[in-house]
């Protein structure tokens, strides 16, 4: 199974070769094995995409942009369906792949579907991953630990220098009322 991902390289559009170098970069990254079809230098790739993208996935003017993913001939989708399922952390259920071992994406029992839109359930999937829930808990314990420490900086502690007068001469009662009625003024 070859992901095909249709771009157009001579495009004078900033916005869309940003969104085909986001789809070519994270596949290459995550070294998924793909085909660049260039729809601007090759006349049968532009006429392929375009016949195969699904209608309800076509702009009203009828012409799909680039960049659009196929796997084989079954469409997956376009950027906005990309990168979504990016986000979900389901982009091999998107692609029509098996996820590698080790990754966080598994199938339930039940087999993942794409809809005939392109887009792909999220409700049939299920993330698992028990050293993402640990780091979590770190984080959250060290959120915490920061907490108590800003608390702590924030309650003015008496200097070494006050402790060891304090220690010489106890602070009375009067005293402190004297010192807490200033600090209020």
């Amino acid at each position: 199974m070859v992901i095909k991902v249709f771009v157009a390289t001579s495009s004078g559009s900033t916005a869309i070769k940003k969104k085909q170098q986001e789809v070519v970069g994270f596949l290459e990254a995550n070294k998924i094995d793909f085909k660049q079809m260039d729809i601007a230098g090759d006349e049968d790739n532009r006429k392929w995409m375009r016949e195969n993208v699904p209608g309800e996935k076509k702009p009203q003017n009828g012409i799909p942009l680039p960049p659009q993913i196929f796997n084989e001939e079954q469409y997956c989708g376009d950027f906005e369906s990309f990168f979504s399922a990016k986000e979900e952390n389901i982009i091999y259920s998107f692609l029509g792949l098996a996820p590698p071992p080790g990754t966080k994406e598994v199938k339930t029992a039940e087999e993942t579907s794409n809809l005939p839109n392109g887009d792909v359930s999220g409700e049939e999937h299920k993330v698992v991953d028990e050293t993402e829930k640990s780091e979590v808990t770190e984080q959250n314990e060290a959120h915490t630990e920061d907490n108590v420490d800003a608390v702590a900086n924030s309650i003015e502690l008496p200097s070494e220098e006050q402790q060891e007068k304090e220690e010489e001469h106890p602070v009375t009662e009067e005293e402190e009322e004297e010192q807490e009625e200033e600090e209020e003024s």
